[in-house]
């Protein structure tokens, strides 16, 4: 039996808390079999005792399973986690980079639900906040969908980000700082990446970009609750999510699972926010295409709050095909004021001490 063999067996073990198991996860540094003994070889950073101890118990029960194997040596190589808190005791935990004040993932369960220009609104209308309080230039804006980076198109970026000795230096519009796969592919070429690949993409999008000093780093993730969203709460301790969802029953049931994933890593949800809710035709009347309540029902399923409800007019979607959010084209519209909105409750929710978040 190779070691490879022996990892195929170890994918049954789960991280506490994940749905992730230990070999994609990383955690595995060597495996062999050698006159029936398996020796196995992990390392992990936690500041929970009682981790180590579980992994230990599941990995000789996952073990002593193959006929193969009589005994078992386990090893264990604990780091301490540097910071306590949302990912200091996961997989691979890495700390906040001092110079980003606050980040805040940007997530929905399912894609079509506007997320992508929901998060590039909420960047730009933050950006203009902070700068009427005299703190320009401190939004970032992380485009973390990797197979499908839309960030760029919308804020009317294009061409390559400049790279000041190993680090890559973040293009900016409309007062927001960003960072996006977008920059680093070609158009016509997909990007078709494993796990890991994506989770060392998002590490240097977090550590080798001179994001500078940020009050409030947004992270669009894409749908689900894959890779990327794991990776991100390894590498990136966060203050918080917001869920993005419409307000019909096939996008909330999946927000809703979106929601209870970043509950069990221990990222606080700050709060839902309804798009597309309704439109009003030019007679003046009022249709609520995708349903309605939906948003608020999900808010309240998941214990935290509505945080608005943006309608559905062709001006946000022109905006974005234009790299000109509407937020910045038409500040005072019923739309950028709903973006307005939100960014203003948002940063008053980052300012409140981290338990009155969750």
């Amino acid at each position: 039996m190779t070691a490879d063999d022996l990892k195929e067996h170890l994918k049954q073990v789960k991280y506490p808390g994940f749905s992730r198991d230990i070999v994609s996860f990383g955690l595995v540094r060597s495996a062999a079999l050698v006159d029936g003994t398996a020796r196995v070889s992990l390392a992990i950073t936690t500041s929970d005792p009682k981790i180590p101890l579980h992994l230990k118990q599941e990995v000789e029960k996952c073990l002593r399973a193959i006929p193969q194997v009589k005994e078992t040596v386990i090893d264990i190589a604990v780091a301490p986690a540097k910071t306590p808190g949302p990912g200091g005791g996961q997989p691979g935990a890495a700390t906040a980079p001092k110079n980003i004040r606050h980040s805040v993932a940007i997530a929905s369960g399912k894609g079509g639900v506007g997320k992508s220009t929901f998060a590039v609104n909420l960047a730009c209308a933050l950006a203009q906040l902070q700068a009427a309080a005299g703190r320009p230039g401190r939004i970032g804006l992380m485009d973390c969908d990797i197979y499908g980076p839309s960030v760029p198109l919308m804020m009317g970026l294009q061409g390559r980000p400049e790279i000041d000795g190993e680090n890559l230096v973040p293009m900016e519009r409309h007062g927001v700082k960003v960072m996006s796969m977008g920059f680093l592919v070609d158009d016509n070429t997909p990007v078709v990446w494993r796990g890991p690949m994506i989770m060392k993409t998002i590490q240097q999008f977090v550590q080798n970009v001179k994001w500078g000093e940020l009050d409030v780093l947004l992270v669009d993730l894409p749908p689900g609750t894959g890779d990327a969203q794991l990776s991100l709460v390894q590498t990136l301790p966060l203050d918080g999510a917001i869920l993005v969802t419409t307000p019909q029953a096939a996008a909330t049931n999946v927000a809703r699972k979106g929601g209870l994933m970043f509950q069990k890593v221990n990222v606080p949800l700050l709060g839902v926010a309804e798009n597309m809710s309704w439109f009003v035709d030019p007679a003046g009347q009022k249709h609520t295409l995708f349903g309605s309540g939906g948003g608020i029902a999900t808010a309240e399923r998941l214990g935290t709050t509505l945080l608005g409800q943006v309608p559905l007019i062709a001006a946000i979607r022109e905006g974005g095909d234009a790299g000109m959010p509407i937020v910045v084209s038409a500040p005072d519209s019923p739309a950028g004021a709903t973006f307005r909105s939100i960014a203003g409750t948002l940063l008053e929710r980052l300012r409140a001490p981290a338990a009155a978040r969750v």
